[in-house]
């Protein structure tokens, strides 16, 4: 099965230089953080410090490229920092990266190394297809606070990831909803690689993701989808 992903035409136009690249992987084995990778999330740390030489994230092309797309479509990117950027801050702090599980701990290893948004998504929690929009605000983002759901609605006009459920990524991929998160019991999934320009690096990031995948499941039947 391959899912359905549609950029609309109001994200093309808000962002001409967006392109991202799609990795669809069934029969995955995951489970806990182990010490492979925990050290794959140490060295990709150790190589975005290479990459900035000294320099604070945001001042990456790169990053400032997404500031300014999250700009336009209203969100405050020192307050709302896409993925890539947040990850970054915590790799280059004392505490380090969080260790989650061993697929998470995989594509944050990638999104840090390469200084590119990647997010993770249970292909057997996505009703239908995926698609990346502006949204009317009235649609339904289920999170949690406190122990308790909370169904929260994206501003009119944020760019969203929904599927035919609601909202499953809020403000492109600041803030993943937990109904589609990877837990240690995920066996399909879908990863996204988001870039801004053809600079961005997503081929290269896709190849070592797939690669990494590979290692972690052999057997997964893994489709590497070309940048769009």
């Amino acid at each position: 099965m391959t899912i359905d992903l549609t950029v609309t035409d109001e994200v093309r136009a808000l962002a001409p230089g967006f392109t991202h690249v799609a990795i669809e992987a069934h029969g995955l084995v995951n489970g806990p953080s182990t010490e492979a990778t925990s050290a794959l999330l140490d060295d990709a740390a150790r190589r975005l410090a290479g990459r900035l030489a000294g320099r604070a994230p945001h001042e990456d092309p790169h990053m400032a490229a997404w500031r300014a797309a999250y700009t336009a479509f209203g969100a405050k990117p020192s307050r709302t920092r896409n993925s890539a950027e947040a990850l970054a801050k915590r790799a280059l702090a004392d505490g380090g990266l969080p260790r989650i599980n061993v697929l998470v701990d995989l594509y944050n290893a990638i999104s840090v190394a390469h200084l590119i948004p990647v997010g993770g998504e249970d292909l057997d929690h996505i009703k239908g297809g995926m698609r990346l929009l502006r949204a009317a605000g009235d649609e339904e983002f289920v999170t949690a606070a406190a122990g308790e759901t909370v169904v929260e609605h994206p501003d009119a006009g944020e760019v969203v990831w929904c599927d035919d459920e609601g909202v499953t990524c809020r403000r492109w991929n600041w803030r993943q909803g937990p109904r589609t998160r990877l837990t240690e019991e995920s066996v399909n999934a879908i990863f996204l690689l988001e870039g801004m320009g053809p600079e961005a690096g997503l081929a290269a990031a896709g190849a070592e993701l797939a690669e990494l995948l590979e290692k972690v499941s052999p057997g997964a039947r893994i489709t590497v989808r070309a940048p769009e």
